[in-house]
C-alpha cells in the first residue's frame, strides 16, 4: 500500500511539473532544458545523456547490478529500487544498481527522466531510439560505463525490467568463487541456433549471421559477469558484427576473448523462466522471470521475511 501511495505521488508529481512545462514554456524552451540536462553530465562522459552518481574509485561496489528498461516502465523501476534493486551492504559487500535508457523523439517523456533521475540518480542513458531490438546497445552501454566510470568495481549483473533477483544468494555464491576474475556464468544456452521463421521475435536472417550455430551464451534475462571481462567485452565489441539478439552477440564476444560460460553452482540458479513463489525456494535461487512490479514487491518481502527461518533440505548439525 505505501508503494502505491508512492508511485501515486511520484506519478501527480510528474504530471504537475510537465503541466507547468507546457503552460509556461514553448517546445523551443523545453528543448532547451533537455539540452541543459544533458550538459551537466558531459564531462568526461562522451555521448552519455546520463549518468549516475557514483564515485567507484572511493567507495568502489562489489556487484553492479544492470538493468535494461523502457522510458515507459517507471513503476517497473519503482518496485526494483524498493526490492532487489535497493542498495545495501550483503555480507559486507556493496550492491548498487543502474537502470540502462535509450532515447525517443516525445519531450515529455524525457522530462519524466529528468525528473526521476533528479530523485534517484540511478540512470544511464545514450540518445539512441529505446526499442526492444536496441537491447544490444543498451547492453554495451552499461559495459563502456564499467570500463570508463567504474572498472573498480568487481562483477557486474546485466538483467531486464521484469526479473525477481536474489541478491542475497547471488552474492553468497560469488563469494564462495575461489576467483574474482574469468567469470560469465547465467541461465546458459549452449546449442542455440538463429530462428529463420521471419514471424518470429527472435528471427535473424542469413545476412545477419550466416553462421547455422551460436555460441555458448546465456539468456538475457539475467547474466553475470567479473568486472575484468565486462570490460573486455566492450573492447572486442568495437569488432564483432552488430545482432539484435544482445545476448547471442554477448556470446560472440566471449568467444572472442577466449571465455567460456560456467555455472556458479551445482544446482540451477538462474531461471530465464518464471519460478513459482514460495519463500524457501526463491532463497535458493537467482532469478526468476516474467514478474510484475506488485508481484517484485511482494515475493521481495516474502523472502526477506523467512531469511532467518529453516527450509526443508537446510543443512542442520546436531549437538553431540
Amino acid at each position: 500500500m505505501a508503494f502505491k501511495r508512492k508511485a501515486f505521488f511520484f506519478i501527480f508529481a510528474l504530471g504537475i511539473i510537465f503541466l507547468i512545462l507546457t503552460v509556461l514554456w514553448d517546445s523551443s524552451s523545453i528543448c532547451n532544458l533537455y539540452q541543459k540536462d544533458m550538459a551537466g553530465f558531459r564531462r568526461n562522459s562522451d555521448d552519455f545523456l546520463k549518468l549516475p552518481e557514483i564515485d567507484c574509485s572511493r567507495n568502489a561496489p562489489f556487484l553492479v547490478i544492470l538493468v535494461t528498461s523502457r522510458l515507459g516502465q517507471m513503476e517497473a523501476r519503482m518496485a526494483i529500487r524498493s526490492t532487489w534493486g535497493k542498495e545495501r551492504i550483503i555480507a559486507g559487500k556493496r550492491i548498487v544498481t543502474y537502470f540502462l535508457l535509450g532515447n525517443n523523439s516525445r519531450p515529455y517523456d524525457q522530462i519524466g527522466i529528468i525528473t526521476e533521475n533528479i530523485l534517484y540518480k540511478d540512470i544511464i542513458q545514450k540518445d539512441f531510439m529505446d526499442t526492444y531490438y536496441n537491447l544490444t546497445l543498451k547492453t554495451l552501454m552499461g559495459v563502456e560505463w564499467i570500463h570508463k566510470f567504474c572498472p573498480q568495481s568487481t562483477f557486474v549483473m546485466k538483467t531486464d525490467c521484469d526479473m525477481f533477483v536474489n541478491t542475497y544468494h547471488l552474492t553468497e555464491l560469488l563469494l564462495k568463487r575461489n576467483s574474482t576474475t574469468k567469470l560469465f556464468t547465467g541461465s546458459i544456452k549452449m546449442h542455440g541456433h538463429p530462428i529463420r521463421d521471419a514471424k518470429s521475435k527472435w528471427y535473424v536472417s542469413k545476412e545477419e549471421y550466416p553462421g547455422e550455430n551460436y555460441p555458448p551464451f546465456a539468456s538475457g534475462t539475467g547474466y553475470v559477469l567479473s568486472t575484468d571481462v565486462a570490460r573486455e567485452v566492450y573492447v572486442v565489441s568495437k569488432n564483432i558484427p552488430f545482432l539484435k539478439l544482445e545476448d547471442v552477440f554477448v556470446g560472440l564476444c566471449l568467444v572472442e576473448i577466449k571465455i567460456q560460460p560456467e555455472e556458479l553452482d551445482s544446482r540451477p540458479t538462474f531461471f530465464a523462466s518464471n519460478v513459482p513463489f514460495s519463500p524457501c525456494r526463491y532463497k535458493k535461487i537467482i532469478t526468476s522471470h516474467y514478474n510484475t512490479p506488485a508481484q517484485i514487491i511482494l515475493y521481495w518481502d516474502g523472502m526477506e521475511k523467512t531469511m532467518d527461518e529453516a527450509c526443508p533440505g537446510d543443512l542442520r548439525i546436531s549437538g553431540t
